[in-house]
């Protein structure tokens, strides 16, 4: 009997945790491993051109692949013209040999009534881009299942003609700015929530019972507006016939002809950033500051601190945990944000998720699939060097 009860006992919690685990499993074990299986694996070419990769395994890449491929090709072709899967394919292979997609539907629109027994000949004679060993290799290259040319395009590297590792064409790099563009942002917006968000939640703390409620609401108010609807305000208040300029141009702070370009650029996407962000910063600060009791920062001045070394001796150590916290949530979100760079920042204020969203618009899941793992994983690596040497647990006094 009290095996059995001590077993029940154990299965119980277990039970109880199930359906958290399997909410888990559902809605972020299983999609992160499609996103990651999406990243590194396209059988769209392979299962459309197979007969035409299966002979172009042993092709030497150095001459011009035989007759049988050409000739092969051309059936393919042909059958995913009558399909309609011939766009598709066509911009599978241009995403890895830029500028072939045109060669796809002009050769199937000519071959599929050629009868002739140099089918090399004739597709050279109807587009001259078949003699370029750069598009056969791009096509046996896009046949691979298995790749790492998503993550290498992700970090502006490509391969060259001999397999070499490269950097990418100048003008097509772009990610690696991004990355380190989005990093910068989130870091500012980080430091601004934090200078803004310290002085709400200690006054916040601090203040009478029926201010603090007032205040508190203040805080929570923008959660119950849509983050689009605030992005979308912004640009009244910050266009330069807006509301702040406006101001500005009243106070005789800026004239009139000079008023200043506050949106569609870096400015206006840390502005509005921060305000979203802003209450991330402010809860978690105050639920620490609420706690710790008043009467340490009075025993502090009787003990002949003044004000400024009372609070950063005293009151700042102990407020650490709530400012790790606060700065470590605005970080994690401002990294993946979204609509208000889309909105407001215009072309000079996007973030490496306005990129994702691109590609994911131009149905190359692949790429988009390997930029949102590489930022996963730099968080994810940010976060444990947080962990490691600035944890909450490290902040704590003994």
């Amino acid at each position: 009997m009290p095996n059995h009860r001590n077993m029940k006992s154990r299965i119980r919690p277990i039970g109880l945790a199930l359906p958290l685990v399997a909410f888990i499993v559902i809605t972020f074990l299983i999609p992160l491993g499609n996103m990651v299986k999406e990243s590194v694996y396209d059988a769209e070419v392979a299962g459309a051109l197979p007969s035409t990769l299966r002979l172009l395994k042993d092709w030497d890449g150095v001459d011009l692949p035989t007759e049988e491929v050409f000739r092969t090709l051309a059936t393919e072709i042909v059958i995913l013209q009558e399909s309609r899967a011939l766009g598709k394919i066509a911009n599978r292979v241009n995403r890895v040999i830029s500028g072939t997609r045109s060669v796809w539907g002009k050769t199937a629109r000519r071959v599929k009534d050629a009868e002739t027994d140099d089918m090399t000949t004739t597709m050279i004679e109807i587009d001259d881009r078949w003699r370029d060993l750069a598009l056969w290799r791009g096509i046996k290259e896009a046949g691979q299942r298995y790749t790492p040319r998503n993550f290498l395009h992700a970090v502006d590297l490509t391969k060259d003609d001999d397999g070499s590792i490269v950097p990418a064409e100048r003008e097509r790099r772009v990610y690696n700015t991004l990355y380190i563009r989005t990093l910068q942002v989130a870091i500012t917006v980080t430091l601004l929530s934090l200078l803004i968000g310290y002085p709400i939640a200690y006054a916040i703390a601090h203040a009478p019972p029926t201010l603090s409620k007032i205040l508190l609401l203040c805080v929570l108010v923008p959660f119950w507006t849509s983050l689009l609807a605030r992005a979308t305000s912004w640009i009244v208040l910050l266009q330069t016939q807006g509301v702040v300029n406006d101001a500005l141009v009243w106070f005789r702070l800026v004239p009139d002809e000079g008023r200043l370009s506050l949106i569609y650029n870096m400015t206006g996407t840390l502005i509005a950033m921060t305000q979203n962000l802003l209450p991330f910063a402010v809860l978690p600060i105050y639920a620490v500051l609420s706690s710790i009791p008043p009467t340490y920062m009075r025993a502090a001045a009787s003990l002949g601190a003044n004000p400024m070394q009372a609070f950063f001796r005293v009151y700042w150590p102990q407020s650490l945990p709530g400012v790790a916290s606060g700065c470590l949530l605005v970080f994690i979100l401002s990294i993946g944000f979204y609509i208000t760079p889309a909105i407001v920042g215009g072309t000079k204020g996007q973030l490496i998720s306005n990129m994702i969203a691109y590609h994911i618009d131009n149905n190359n899941w692949g790429l988009a699939a390997a930029i949102s793992v590489i930022v996963l994983l730099s968080v994810l690596l940010l976060y444990v060097i947080f962990d490691r040497w600035v944890g909450v647990d490290k902040l704590k006094l003994s």
